[in-house]
């Protein structure tokens, strides 16, 4: 679990991000999850955008993309999740 402080510096670090990630509106699927999980494991932060035809509750969409990735959402502001995972072989983000 991030604490308050973390949760800031990650927001932060993903101020310049672009999203990777575009969920529309067939939603979440299995193959999705894993790339994901694949790309956290290289980054450890990316940004995920919800389009405008994905009629599914956004905060619902970003608690269970993070839970199935065993990621930890960092913030969900409007279409954009922002999404934190800390990687086993390429650790980059010292948390504070």
């Amino acid at each position: 679990m991030l604490t308050g402080k973390q949760k800031r510096y990650l927001r932060k670090e993903a101020h310049h991000l672009d999203p990777i990630f575009q969920i529309g509106k067939g939603g979440l699927n299995d193959n999705m999850i894993e790339q994901v999980q694949d790309v956290l494991e290289k980054r450890e932060l990316i940004k995920i955008h919800i389009l405008q035809n994905n009629m599914d509750d956004h905060k619902e969409v970003a608690e269970s993309i993070a839970e199935q990735a065993g990621a930890e959402l960092v913030q969900l502001i409007g279409n954009i999740i922002v999404l934190y995972k800390e990687s086993k072989e390429n650790k980059r983000l010292e948390l504070p």
